[in-house]
């Protein structure tokens, strides 16, 4: 048996998949993200532990010899987190979050420094690691010159776990302190913040071993201790060890809180210019480029809590067949945006409103707003290199088929869906332990699933998409020149 561990930003997943990898069972968790000034979104890093062991104690109750059988396990989670610990590894504040937009001033400092694109081969943006130390060195000094290490949050549950402070290089090459080209942490950049190599876990791939189970907490779960713990992965990557998404030309499209749309590499291709997001992936030797939408179904969310009714509701109410665009325009960007904007100060916006605009129209607005969001990044990742045929869909907002014909249509791209099966973050961190357990071959683990059905774009409405897509574009100028 093998054990996947995602750190999600709404909760803690644990899958457990035997050697064949059929999954046998898994425990969930919930999470809360605190907002406590505009713009603001942190977790406690002990909450996290106390979702996992949540998580893990469901497993334990349901699967409790399977557990006891577990020979490895990986680890994924959400990106960017800074988790600042002291040397006693002991919290020394709230963990900043990736959709966390407090440092835009400190990420334009450190991206107006060329080296910083130079190595890394991405913008600094606002949500990733480095811009959050430099806030934290400005406006909480204390802290900051307490910081024995930064651990992303996975690497923080990993240093629970075991005892070590290890990261890996798909997470790590989202800091803006990693070398991504070269798979190691930049001294220049590192000195740039004001920190030292030290300060940074050691790394690995993330297919190796990366720290083994305390025993401790072997004997609390009914496990043998010093189990090997995979590198692992950061979520994006993770779930593209899940799908099967690892050689070049392989890519999908994620609709969950965020929207990706991940391509794999064979070589490293950086743009920033693009605002496409250029890392290393789980595997060695490869690399992935990502278009990143900060609010995904998460706009759908924000929908559904002004009209009191839910998601799944909102869009059954659009029905089965894809409708023309209405004229009502929808900008996600309820958190700013990443791809293609780089704009952590932008706000979204409906325009079009009539007497006539119903809930519907607003819903099919909002699906529509987030296909062209989508849409941006494939035009993102094209001016990087990056030409796809297809993609596969993963993530919550998949299960609406209404949402899948939108995104297709937007793309002019099939759209794949996997057989059932979970095959997210979760599963790719288990097939990660997997391999690092076993030593199997990592490409013949990381296989791709069966297609259960191809959502193809409506070809009667691509001009309509296209007409309404050339007014979404012409909208972010607008509005960031009304509101700047």
């Amino acid at each position: 048996m093998y054990l996947g561990l995602d750190l999600g930003t709404s909760g803690v997943k644990a899958l457990l998949i035997d050697a064949g990898q059929t999954v046998v069972g898994s425990g969930h968790a919930l999470l809360d993200v605190s907002r406590p000034h505009p713009g603001w979104s942190e977790q406690n890093p002990t909450d996290w532990i106390r979702a996992c062991e949540a998580a893990i104690a469901e497993l334990k109750a349901s699967h409790p010899t399977q557990l006891g059988a577990v020979k490895g396990i990986g680890l994924s989670g959400q990106m960017h987190g800074a988790t600042l610990v002291d040397a006693g590894d002991q919290v020394l504040r709230p963990c900043i979050l990736w959709n966390d937009t407090r440092s835009h001033a400190e990420a334009a400092a450190l991206d107006a420094d060329p080296r910083f694109r130079k190595l890394t081969g991405n913008i600094v943006f606002p949500g990733f690691t480095a811009p959050k130390l430099a806030w934290v060195k400005n406006n909480e000094p204390d802290v900051f010159a307490k910081v024995a290490k930064v651990l992303l949050p996975k690497d923080f549950l990993r240093l629970w776990l075991s005892g070590e402070h290890i990261s890996e290089m798909s997470d790590a090459a989202g800091t803006s302190w990693l070398d991504v080209g070269k798979r190691g942490w930049s001294a220049e950049l590192l000195a740039a913040t004001s920190l030292d190599e030290s300060q940074m876990p050691a790394l690995v791939e993330g297919t190796a071993k990366a720290g083994a189970l305390r025993a401790e907490l072997a004997s609390k779960w009914g496990m043998q201790a010093d189990i090997p713990i995979a590198g692992g992965a950061g979520d994006n990557a993770a779930s593209a060890c899940g799908m099967g998404t690892v050689a070049a030309g392989q890519a999908f499209v994620s609709l969950g809180t965020s929207g990706v749309l991940f391509a794999a590499n064979a070589s490293y291709l950086p743009n920033p210019e693009s605002a496409v997001h250029t890392f290393c992936h789980a595997l060695p030797g490869t690399w992935h480029q990502m278009g990143v939408i900060l609010s995904a179904t998460d706009s759908l969310n924000w929908l559904s809590e002004i009209t009191g009714k839910g998601a799944g509701e909102l869009t059954a109410e659009l029905g089965d067949a894809l409708k023309a665009p209405t004229g009502v325009s929808f900008l996600p960007y309820l958190s700013g945006e990443r791809t293609p904007h780089n704009d952590s100060a932008i706000r979204g916006s409906f325009t079009g409103l009539a007497h006539e605009t119903s809930r519907a129209t607003l819903t099919q607005a909002v699906v529509e707003g987030v296909a062209f969001a989508f849409r941006d990044s494939l035009e993102a990742l094209a001016k990087a290199g990056t030409t796809l045929t297809r993609v596969t869909a993963i993530g919550g907002g998949s299960r609406s088929r209404y949402w899948l014909k939108a995104i297709a249509t937007a793309l002019g791209l099939p759209i794949d869906i996997p057989a059932d099966g979970d095959f997210g973050a979760a599963f790719g961190a288990a097939r990660l332990g997997l391999i690092a357990a076993t030593g199997a071959n990592a490409r013949a683990i990381c296989a791709a699933p069966a297609t259960d059905v191809t959502v193809e774009p409506v070809a009667a409405l691509s001009g309509a998409y296209a007409d309404a897509y050339h007014r979404y574009r012409a909208l972010y100028p607008a509005i960031k020149g009304a509101t700047a």
